[in-house]
């Protein structure tokens, strides 16, 4: 822990969660009503103070989680929060009907949007600034006289701020004296500057004098959402609002991921509870496998590659004293240190990563893993983004055979059932790919053939095919993705290319990896790989569960 932390233990910070409706606008994700339900309880989970769900009355999918979350939702940590806007310009608030529908929403608590930029409420909204004032502490009043808590999200502060500070700070008024519980200074555009919000900040928490929370919303357009959030916090803010991994419109928003843990581990300021601080990386990682994104690897904190060593000069230092090559214990976030190999490994790392592994690796094995790398790496693989290629290159190295089955060899036959005088751009009857596969299995000889969508597709098929019987590990093996990389372009079409391969159980995944000069045969490598390193890791399964069961079978010697 560095800086002030010693200081400021007792101060806390609040964490409000935009991502089941900031987030969901960034580009490429379309959150299901399931989607945000089990979102929600991953939050919850995580132990933030606020979860916005969404915007009643926007679209059918937001009204339907609103009536399904009061029926299956039970958080125990989070209040779930509807969003909405202020009264129609000149409108009655007792007959508007975002107003309507917030109360219809069934939360204990709202998030009112209002302008607080002078040029927006006079050319957008085409209305006075009185009237601007207006619309923002009436519907702050009506809401708190249904019941509700209201946090008031002040729509474009800094840029209103820096024009007319004056209308800004009456907006905030407006909203603070009719019951507001929260200020929430929204960057909306996300282009302020970190020394800016903090000024800014300081002067309106100065301003309210604690009279009520001042809170911020910062977007990441200028690459300094996280910073511009530790700005405002050192400012006096008591409250963060931001998503999980940084999505969100555009660039996105402050990221959860790396704020929480540089409030909490980092500045001494309480945020989540401390005991659930290790759930960050699983959380982090749920949530994108359920937006169907990718999690950025070097994502800080939660990425995969966040605590990863590749130098191997700092091997040997780094497993006495990782403290030394680590801003935080990784397992503080639940994350954890990896070691990653690569040509330049060295034999102390080789063995590090066989410890990772739980391999019994001696040092001949280990020098001439080394060799190995170098001499592949070389010739174009690249076993540092290949994990599970690594795992099984490391494991023959110590005289491991897979034992499941064995390729006497296999062939794929592609027919263009186009016409002779097709044109660009038409089609008459497409491509047609068909693989025959020969195997070994059981003590049997077994022949397979299958046809499929391109060679990897047909080969994967035949495969399982011959040996899915007889395998049923590979039930839940899955790929899940296919990149080819030309690594000498100048050669044309005889580059030697190379192939990763993502692949899934539904528990974990992994990469595996194909170098040649015929695409086809990289391909195969990185297949075959992947359905090898599916099968081990299903017999991990099975001899844990074997293990589990003898012991829970076993006497009880423990005294009474």
């Amino acid at each position: 822990m560095t800086g002030d932390a010693a200081t400021n233990t007792t101060r806390r910070v609040e964490i409000y969660d935009t991502t089941l409706r900031d987030g969901s606008q960034l580009e490429g994700i379309s959150l299901t009503v399931d989607d945000k339900l089990r979102i929600a309880e991953q939050l919850d989970w995580l132990g933030v103070d606020y979860i916005e769900a969404g915007w009643p009355g926007a679209n059918p999918k937001d009204d339907e989680v609103f009536r399904r979350a009061t029926r299956e939702l039970t958080l125990g940590t989070s209040t779930l929060v509807a969003f909405g806007s202020t009264r129609r310009a000149k409108g009655k608030v007792d007959s508007d009907d975002t107003l309507r529908q917030l109360v219809e929403a069934g939360t204990s608590t709202v998030c009112i949007v209002g302008k607080a930029w002078d040029y927006h409420v006079t050319e957008a909204l085409g209305t006075t600034l009185d009237e601007g004032v207006a619309m923002v502490a009436d519907s702050v009043e009506f809401l708190r006289g249904q019941g509700l808590g209201v946090l008031f999200d002040a729509e474009h502060f800094f840029d209103g701020y820096r024009r007319s500070p004056e209308f800004s700070l009456r907006v905030l008024e407006g909203a603070a004296e009719r019951g507001a519980s929260h200020l929430v200074l929204c960057d909306t555009n996300g282009g302020t500057l970190p020394d800016e919000v903090e000024r800014i900040v300081r002067e309106v928490v100065e301003y309210f004098r604690g009279d009520v929370a001042i809170s911020v919303h910062l977007h990441d357009d200028a690459g300094t959402g996280v910073a511009n959030a530790l700005a405002g916090v050192r400012a006096g803010a008591s409250q963060v609002q931001g998503t999980i991994n940084g999505y969100g419109e555009r660039t996105g928003n402050c990221n959860l991921t790396t704020i929480i843990p540089n409030l909490s581990l980092k500045m001494g300021i309480e945020t989540i509870p401390a005991d659930r601080m290790e759930r960050l990386t699983p959380v982090a990682h749920h949530v994108a496998e359920l937006v169907n994104m990718a999690l950025n690897p070097q994502a800080a904190y939660v990425g995969e590659s966040a605590f990863a060593h590749k130098a191997g000069l700092h091997m040997s230092a780094i497993a006495k004293r990782s403290d030394a090559y680590e801003h935080v214990s990784p397992a503080a976030v639940g994350n954890g240190t990896r070691f990653v190999v690569s040509e330049m490994a060295g034999k102390s790392t080789v063995m590090l990563k066989a410890a990772e592994l739980g391999l019994e690796v001696d040092a001949p094995q280990a020098n001439e893993i080394v060799d190995t790398l170098k001499r592949m790496e070389h010739e174009g693989y690249h076993f540092e983004v290949a994990d599970a290629s690594l795992e099984l290159l490391m494991r023959r190295a110590t005289g491991w055979e897979q034992p499941w089955f064995r390729v006497e060899s296999f062939r794929v036959i592609t027919d263009d059932l186009q016409s002779p005088d097709v044109q660009v751009g038409e089609t008459t009857g497409g491509v047609s790919t068909e693989a025959t596969i020969k195997v070994h299995a059981d003590g049997e000889r077994v022949v397979a053939t299958a046809e499929g969508n391109g060679p990897v597709n047909a080969l994967d098929t035949a495969l399982r095919r011959a040996i899915g019987d007889r395998c049923p590990g590979l039930e839940r093996v899955h790929l899940t993705d296919y990149k080819v990389r030309v690594l000498d372009t100048q050669k044309g079409t005889g580059a030697i290319t190379r192939v990763l391969i993502d692949s899934t159980n539904g528990d974990r995944t992994w990469t595996t990896i194909g170098v040649s000069e015929n695409i086809i045969e990289a391909s195969w490598q990185a297949l075959y790989d992947s359905l090898v390193f599916g099968l081990l890791q299903q017999a991990a399964t099975d001899q844990a569960g074997t293990d589990r069961a003898t012991t829970d079978g076993m006497p009880d010697r423990g005294e009474h």
